[in-house]
């Protein structure tokens, strides 16, 4: 039988600027393991400290650009876009335009403060 998801659950997002993220599926909503969906919204100007993830993530740009840095340079990924990071990739996100940026993430398994391993 399907399940409805009624709501998302509001997380706490990292980064020098307050960002919004709504998780539908994950750790925090429904308490599953196995994978992430997260709708988020960044201001202009917000950038997060680098990460190497555990976990694969698939990030679908739906407004404005996702800065994507990585260690052979970056990615501007744009409105219509997506990009795929693999585990153990050191990447970082940023919102380098001044309207920001909307996109929704899925992280295969579901993202975790344990497991994001962000530089200190």
């Amino acid at each position: 039988m399907p399940t409805l998801i009624p709501a998302p659950t509001r997380v706490t997002a990292a980064g020098n600027k307050p960002k919004l993220i709504d998780e539908y599926v994950g750790r925090v909503n429904t308490k599953q393991a196995e994978l992430s969906v997260a709708h988020m919204r960044s201001p202009g100007g917000w950038l997060e400290p680098g990460q190497t993830p555990e976990f694969r993530e698939i990030t679908v740009v739906i407004k404005g650009v996702l800065r994507v840095e990585h260690q052979g340079g970056q990615l501007d990924v744009r409105a219509g876009q997506a990009v795929i990071t693999e585990p153990g990739e050191w990447v970082r996100y940023s919102t380098p335009e001044a309207d920001g940026a909307e996109y929704i993430a899925i992280c295969l398994p579901a993202f975790s403060p344990d497991t994001v391993h962000r530089d200190a």
